[in-house]
């Protein structure tokens, strides 16, 4: 919309909040960050089923997969109506200690060995060490969102961004309750 000026000015676009004024450059770091944490929640969260007897850890890894893919698809399809590409299926966006050079989507990463032992743990082994490396992604997810809702202004992704936080410290809570189970 353009204001026209006084006679013989030129017009001008009124000022815009800063809620209207489109997503901030946090908003699609937090998009394209979490995408690939959520991604490698999946597949840890995937091995589950082969690998525990426990019916909790089963539990666990069905809500992060029930939680996190349809919040993938809403990231992706939000960064596509920005006319930006999400990250490819195969990134997680982590060097070797699960660390990212964008300072968010190392947040609680697992690095491929512990993948690997991960993937190679069968029984108690495996609910052990799938219930600590969740904990700590569940905990690096609550604060990349924490830094999205300082830090962006996109309602839907600061909506994502509290979704986030409120569930997953909930899961955290149940995850270190079957932790202590297991003791």
């Amino acid at each position: 919309m353009i204001v026209p000026g006084a006679p013989g000015q030129s017009g001008s676009a009124p000022a815009r909040s800063p809620a209207e004024a489109g997503p901030a450059a946090a908003d699609v770091r937090f998009a394209e960050a979490m995408i690939p944490h959520h991604r490698q929640a999946l597949e840890m969260a995937g091995l589950a089923a082969v690998r525990t007897e426990d019916p909790l850890v089963t539990a666990v890894a069905e809500r992060v997969v029930e939680g996190q893919r349809p919040e993938i698809a809403v990231m992706e399809s939000w960064l596509r109506g920005l006319g930006r590409t999400p990250p490819p299926a195969h990134d997680h966006g982590t060097n070797d200690r699960g660390m990212s050079g964008d300072g968010m989507s190392g947040y609680g990463m697992a690095s491929e060995e512990e993948l690997t032992r991960l993937r190679t743990a069968r029984g108690r082994a495996f609910d052990t060490l799938f219930l600590t490396l969740m904990i700590r992604h569940h905990e690096g997810a609550v604060g990349m969102a924490a830094q999205e809702l300082r830090r962006g202004r996109d309602q839907a992704m600061r909506t994502m961004a509290q979704d986030v936080v409120s569930g997953q410290q909930i899961e955290i809570a149940r995850m270190r309750g079957i932790q202590r189970r297991l003791g």
